[in-house]
């Protein structure tokens, strides 16, 4: 089954009543059992390994401190020279709350074994399926590997902005009417796509900094 199964049903997977129902009334297995999260993910992981190498995209292995934005650097700023959306899948071990499933005594009722569902930290695999948008600049869609499959896509206001003035014809300064007046302004940041002129302080906010002049 593909994780798109699961989608637009997330919200009501806040209890381990709500999973075991999900498993078995909507996606019909007899047992709900948390083996089924490990054959779902498998199928994920499989399926983005076999999109990617079947579009050729890049599929980058995060280390353990790497500032993500940085790593994709050299993807995104060929994909914003040629013009291409998709940039690069990243791959990262994170800790994510996901749902853990535990064997109980006894039985469900004619010898069926019969498990409890809650939600727990655990590192599992999350995916970053980094691209590149004329309007908005660099993004990415964050998939996390494990059941519920919690999702997240980020992109960057201050990015939109410098795309709209670049298409516009105008450059895009680091300071623009509007900010801060000086006293309060501590300093100017660089932006996402200038990673490697600066070290900001910026936050890595989930792979990418939302950096702003402030």
């Amino acid at each position: 089954m593909p994780v798109e199964d699961a989608r637009g049903t997330e919200p009501n997977l806040q209890v381990g009543g709500q999973v075991a129902s999900f498993l078995t009334a909507h996606l019909g297995f007899p047992i709900a059992s948390p083996a089924i999260f490990d054959q779902i993910g498998g199928r994920f992981r499989r399926a983005v390994a076999s999109f990617a190498q079947s579009n050729g995209i890049p599929v980058v292995r995060f280390a353990k401190g790497d500032r993500k934005i940085e790593v994709m650097g050299p993807h995104l700023r060929a994909a914003a020279a040629g013009g291409v959306s998709r940039v690069a899948i990243g791959v990262a071990q994170e800790f994510a709350s996901v749902f853990t499933g535990t064997r109980r005594e006894g039985d469900g009722g004619g010898g069926v074994p019969w498990f409890s569902f809650a939600k727990a930290d655990r590192r599992v695999t999350c995916y970053y399926f980094y691209l590149w948008d004329e309007d908005f600049g660099p993004a990415f869609v964050k998939v996390c590997s494990y059941f519920p499959y919690p999702m997240k896509i980020w992109v960057n206001g201050h990015e939109w902005a410098k795309q709209q003035a670049s298409r516009a014809g105008s450059r895009s300064p680091r300071c623009r009417a509007g900010s801060p007046p000086a006293p309060t302004r501590t300093r100017c940041r660089e932006s996402v796509t200038d990673w490697a002129q600066v070290r900001s302080g910026c936050s890595a906010n989930g792979g990418g900094p939302a950096c702003l002049c402030r």
